[in-house]
């Protein structure tokens, strides 16, 4: 492929999933001038090492994975505690349909571990391949596999942990009632 059909594959790409990547960029950073940042900063890394793509036609995984490193690197530098305001969450919801329409989920997300978090968001919420996961994470996909199984495991722990814990308080403040 020529070097301008890859720079013209490359930016229709952007284009047609920047709602993805900015997705993808505000689940690790839960704010959105740090996300489109992060969006940015992943465009500008992607038109420098364009050229060295080896296979044209993986560019929509290759970027996922240059938006997790950059976001990934952006949380090491600014190791802080964020908000999410109503206003964020409002915006994030005027999106397609794969939003966090459960806070305790969304919550539960934010407490697992970075290597769980990433190939749960990129096979739930941004529907890829187990393939285009293993690719952007460099991990096989068995390896994959068992981080979503894990993942998923200490999900449901955590949310059926909460979920006990708000019955025991509901079941408090109804005796009182």
């Amino acid at each position: 492929m020529k070097k301008t059909d890859v720079h013209a594959r490359f930016v229709t790409i952007i284009k047609d999933h920047k709602e993805d990547f900015y997705r993808l960029a505000y689940s690790y950073v839960k704010n959105q001038e740090d996300a489109l940042d992060i969006v940015g900063e992943s465009i500008k890394k992607g038109l420098i090492s364009l050229d060295r793509i080896q296979n044209p036609q993986a560019i929509k995984s290759w970027f996922y994975k240059i938006v997790v490193r950059t976001s990934l690197d952006f949380l090491r530098k600014h190791k802080r505690l964020t908000v999410t305001d109503d206003e964020t969450l409002n915006f994030l919801s005027s999106g397609q349909n794969d939003q966090y329409e459960d806070f305790d989920l969304h919550e539960a997300m934010n407490k697992l571990p970075v290597e769980y978090k990433t190939v749960i968001t990129l096979r739930y919420f941004e529907d890829l391949k187990m393939e285009e996961i293993a690719a952007i994470t460099d991990e096989n996909i068995s390896t994959v596999k068992t981080r979503i199984y894990r993942g998923l495991k200490l999900l449901r722990i955590t949310l059926t942990e909460e979920n006990e814990s708000d019955e025991r308080a509901f079941k408090g403040t109804e005796k009182r009632i």
